[in-house]
């Protein structure tokens, strides 16, 4: 009997030849690589999408923001409908809709065109990502090497979030914005060939009757979640925490939330097993996942403006100058799931949230002004610390029984897109509140008037820079105003070191939990009876 449920409960699932389950994992690999990078490769594409669309600043958000947001929401559902249509089924039909959705952009010339075309790529993301999870549980039964390919499937997710921005930059550097999304589509039909040849089909063999409600709750639940703390940290700067809005919306999300816990723990074939969390290691596990995503968010979307913005890269070099991270993390996954076998998994998981905090703290211990080589160690140390992602999702999957990989999986990507709202929620708006504290302007507002120009636009230009080291460039290149971008890119680097003591001081407390919580004898390379 497993400590987590009746092994007699199996996935169906046939035994693949050795080479045929490596194969699967390429697949898997590939098509989780292009959905994580398009949760950055936008960031890249964002400012010649706007010159071209001409955007508000809300649609920008929601341009942004709405992949997340349904992502975020039919993460557990779809999840749930894999464990009962097919694992494959769904896979194959994430391809298509993620495909579809990235050749349809051609067709989207307004913001409103794009935002759509951005919410159906969630959908596809939905389908696709918690099902590479679960069918890297069922491929490989063989706990060693599971715990390998869950290992190249955490280096995968990293990589993608560091590679996203390069492979924007190298393709905004010969096409238009477009080619950020039409990338997607050779991956896709490919996955959908050799994913139709390699993949096995898999579901759990009880999948028990589906839930509406509670599939309504999850989805109202999270996706309300998402855009009230997206809401609260973009208002931040402005509004401190007055935001009735966005505090409703918060409100009635842990309503439905917690409605939907309470459901799933009284039916006894519930949408999303919650009961896993009654074992340490698994949530061990999902508050490593989180804590990771809260860090490595946070840090790419600072750094990048920082490359950007203030060092003067252009997109493509600015996409280089983030790989230290992806080489961090490319080293320490593989290596992760042995080092556990050798010094014990509490130890790497907190070990390896530790190590990204002393990434963060870099930032603020390097002398000014802060120098790339700072940076890059910091990016590496994340790198290397998000290894214990690797051992994480080891834990996480390795411990689950077969007819609860869906759940599972479900669990552990909830606990990425979380932790990635979070990281730039919280730490992106002490960022903002740091930048304007720092940026004092004034006495270069009173200068600029009695050097000729006019009190309004230098009153606008001086608006616009508050708002953001964006803002502030392009209104001091059309404002002639050389040290309006020089103050605001000092006060960007001043809130980047010490956004790196905010978050290094969370991620050792993280670390601390962590450690705590995973008992001394788990073990992901074997099953836990």
């Amino acid at each position: 009997m497993s400590v987590l449920g009746n092994e007699d409960s199996r996935a169906e699932a046939p035994e693949l030849p050795s080479w045929r389950r490596w194969a699967c994992l390429a697949v898997l690999s590939v098509s989780l690589l292009a959905v994580v990078m398009d949760m950055s490769v936008l960031n890249v594409a964002l400012p010649d999408l706007a010159a071209d669309l001409s955007p508000s600043a809300t649609q920008q958000l929601w341009i942004v923001d709405v992949y997340s947001l349904v992502l975020a929401g039919l993460l557990v559902s779809m999840s749930a409908l894999a464990d009962r249509w097919g694992r494959k089924r769904l896979l194959l039909a994430g391809f298509g809709v993620f495909g579809a959705a990235s050749l349809v952009v051609l067709a989207a010339t307004t913001a409103e065109g794009v935002i759509a075309v951005r919410a159906l790529l969630g959908v596809g993301g939905a389908l696709i990502m918690p099902t590479t999870l679960s069918m890297v549980r069922t491929v490989f039964t063989d706990p060693a090497e599971r715990a390998t390919a869950l290992g190249v499937w955490a280096a995968v997710s990293s990589l993608g979030i560091a590679v996203g921005p390069i492979v924007g930059g190298l393709l905004l550097e010969h096409f238009s914005w477009q080619a950020a999304f039409l990338v997607n589509v050779p991956l896709m039909a490919a996955g959908i060939a050799a994913g139709v040849w390699l993949l096995p089909e898999s579901r759990a063999s009880k999948p028990g009757r589906w839930d509406p409600l509670a599939t309504a709750l999850s989805i109202a639940g999270m996706a309300s979640l998402v855009w009230a703390i997206k809401d609260l940290g973009e208002r931040y700067a402005d509004d401190g925490l007055a935001n009735p809005v966005a505090w409703t919306v918060l409100a009635a999300a842990l309503v439905a939330l917690t409605w939907f816990v309470l459901r799933c723990l009284r039916r006894p074939d519930p949408l999303l097993d919650v009961r896993l969390f009654v074992h340490r290691a698994f949530t061990a596990g999902t508050l490593t996942a989180l804590a990771s995503m809260f860090a490595m968010a946070a840090l790419l979307l600072l750094v990048a403006q920082w490359l950007q913005l203030v060092e003067g890269h252009s997109p493509l070099k600015a996409g280089v100058y983030l790989l230290p991270m992806a080489v961090g993390a490319l080293l320490a996954s593989p290596a992760a799931p042995m080092l556990a076998a050798r010094i014990g998994v509490r130890v790497v998981l907190g070990g390896g949230l530790a190590i990204a905090g002393a990434g963060f703290l870099l930032l603020c211990l390097a002398p000014a002004p802060l120098s790339y080589p700072w940076v890059a160690a910091s990016l590496a140390l994340q790198g290397a610390g998000a290894g214990a992602l690797a051992v994480a999702s080891a834990v996480i999957m390795s411990g689950s029984p077969p007819d609860k990989a869906g759940s599972a999986a479900a669990i552990e990507e909830t606990s990425y897109e979380l932790g990635s709202v979070l990281g730039i929620a919280i730490l992106g708006s002490v960022a903002a509140v740091v930048y304007r504290a720092h940026l004092t302007l004034d006495d270069l507002a009173a200068q600029a008037v009695r050097d000729g120009l006019p009190a309004p636009a230098v009153d606008e230009a001086a608006d616009s820079a508050r708002q953001s080291l964006g803002g502030a460039m392009e209104a001091a290149s059309r404002a002639g105003l050389p040290d309006l971008a020089a103050r605001a890119q000092e006060a960007f680097t001043d809130s980047l070191v010490r956004t790196g003591l905010l978050g290094g001081v969370s991620l050792l407390a993280f670390a601390a939990v962590v450690f705590a919580l995973t008992p001394r004898d788990a073990d992901p390379m074997h099953q836990q009876h």
